[in-house]
Formats: C-alpha cells, structure tokens, sequence
C-alpha cells in the first residue's frame, strides 16, 4: 500500500497535540456530519489548516500526538478532511487505536526534517517514506497485513460488516 501527497504541519505546535486542538469541544457534539465536521480540524493551532489540505495530504506532528479524549471524532475529523494518514513521532495510544478503527493509518516516524509542503510517499508494505522535495528516504516498521486489511476495509466497524467478522 502506497500513499502519496504533501505534509501538513500545523502551525502554533507540533509535540502534544490533543483531540481538542485536532477538532475542538465546540464541534464535537454539535456537528454530525463528518465533512462538516473536518472543516474545522486543526483550526485552534492553525485556522487555515484546512484550506491548505488537498486530498492524500499527511498531517505530520511531533510527539504524543492524540493525547487527552478518546473520542473519535478527532480521527474521524482528519480522515475526513481528506487526510491520507497521520504521521508522527508517537501517539496516545487510544487516539493510535481509534485511527485504524477508522481505517485511518497512524504512522510513527522521526518527523525532524519533514517541511510543511513536502512531497512525500508513504510505502507501507516496504516500511519506507520517501520525502521526494529533498530527495530522502527513511525507514519505518513495514505495517503488519492485518492492519493494512483492516485499512483498505474503512477500518475496523466495515471490516466487520463486510467480513461478518474479524477475518484476516
């Protein structure tokens, strides 16, 4: 599984960004619909974070990114503003969860040196990002074949529906 598109990188912070800064309290409950919902992913740290992202995009972060809430409109949020995946340097690990329930990849990678703006390839099954701007390359754990079904599944709920079950 290949992904490809630009880094996102919020503006005001990159190390311990938590749910409410991915998508604040004031939506969560408010705003049902998902795409309504992603309009405002990011916008206390950076309003125009959305406007910024094309479709494939990463949203790349520093450390313990996900803390705080476990809800998942947070993840829900970033997959649908169009987010191919996230990648940071470590994550909570309920928010790490949440993603691949949604089937949104949640990549843990050294983001030192990875610009706003840059050209990158994801290559999962390789374990390899590729930042094509600089013309560099670098190593991640390879994402287990489970996952990456439960991935191209929408995540774990329509790997259920379609499967009847957790089927691997």
């Amino acid at each position: 599984m290949k992904l490809n598109g630009k880094a996102r990188i919020p503006k005001k912070q990159i190390d311990d960004i938590n749910t409410d800064y991915i998508i604040s309290g004031r939506y969560k409950f408010k705003i049902q619909d998902p795409s309504e919902l992603a309009k405002h992913v990011m916008e206390d740290l950076d309003p125009e974070f959305y406007g910024r992202v094309s479709k494939g995009d990463f949203l790349v972060a520093g450390k313990n990114f996900g803390c705080g809430s476990s809800r998942e409109q947070a993840p829900q949020a970033i997959k649908s503003a169009g987010l191919s995946a996230v990648i940071a340097k470590s994550y909570a690990r309920i928010f790490y969860r949440n993603c691949y329930n949604l089937g949104l990849p949640a990549i843990e990678a050294d983001t030192t040196g990875i610009n706003d703006g840059d050209e990158l390839e994801v290559d999962l099954d390789a374990g390899v990002i590729r930042n094509k701007t600089k013309n560099k390359e670098f190593k991640i754990a390879p994402l287990p074949a489970t996952m990456q079904t439960l991935l191209s599944d929408g995540g774990l709920v329509e790997h259920f529906k379609k499967h009847g079950g957790f089927k691997i």
